[in-house]
């Protein structure tokens, strides 16, 4: 935890929150507080919003109504971005220039980094930790290209966590993904909520997650259930 995180300010607070896309509702009136060190899992139906709602909490979408608050700042005012890391749903990272699974994870140094600063020992090693955490040190060379789709996924895990992010919302990580690196996620998370991160992940079902979520909530036709 940050020292400049309050233990009782908490960490994503959405108020009333209602998202309209194409003039249909897809939120209505979702309250949702996660507070430091907190993991949670946001389950649901396809459809019911899971994922309209972490983009609308983390700025992508924008809110019909209601509120967020990132860190006691409304999400309007934020700018800290290198306390977020955001990993979406699954998606290929392979198109485009060329690169290496590490030149990859590097990039989440970036918010880390002052503009035109080199990356110096601290970003070097907090790649290497990343990829060590979600088991591909091993493949720091090799072109992204060349990995399996739960592979790229487990990369684009790395770069996020290379950022050191104190809250890290993912929209469903293990989707499509293989058994081996749907567990090999779980444990990265672990390893994370351990070190006193503050953890937000949408799933449809729990499976290797289980052990390590504290606390679930359910939507239901864009409302809270329970």
């Amino acid at each position: 935890m940050s020292a400049t995180t309050q233990p009782d300010v908490p960490v994503l607070r959405v108020t009333g929150g209602a998202v309209i896309l194409g003039g249909r509702p897809i939120l209505r009136d979702v309250d949702l507080v996660v507070r430091p060190g907190d993991v949670v899992a946001l389950l649901g139906a396809n459809g019911s919003g899971k994922s309209t709602l972490v983009k609308a909490a983390v700025g992508l979408l924008p809110l019909a109504a209601g509120s967020v608050q990132l860190f006691g700042r409304p999400l309007t005012a934020f700018d800290a971005w290198e306390r977020l890391g955001y990993v979406p749903q699954r998606s290929t990272i392979s198109q485009g220039v060329p690169a290496t699974v590490r030149e990859v994870v590097s990039a989440g140094r970036l918010a880390r980094r002052r503009p035109l600063r080199l990356s110096g020992a601290a970003d070097r090693r907090a790649v290497r930790e990343a990829l060590e955490t979600v088991g591909l040190a091993d493949r720091a060379n090799q072109p992204v290209s060349t990995l399996s789709g739960g592979q790229q996924q487990r990369v684009l895990m790395a770069r996020t966590l290379a950022g050191q992010p104190e809250l890290l919302v993912l929209d469903e990580p293990t989707a499509g993904v293989d058994l081996f690196s749907q567990q090999a996620i779980a444990d990265a998370l672990a390893t994370r909520a351990r070190a006193g991160s503050t953890i937000l992940v949408v799933l449809h079902e729990l499976g290797p997650f289980e052990p390590l979520i504290q606390r679930t909530v359910l939507l239901r036709e864009g409302r809270v259930a329970y």
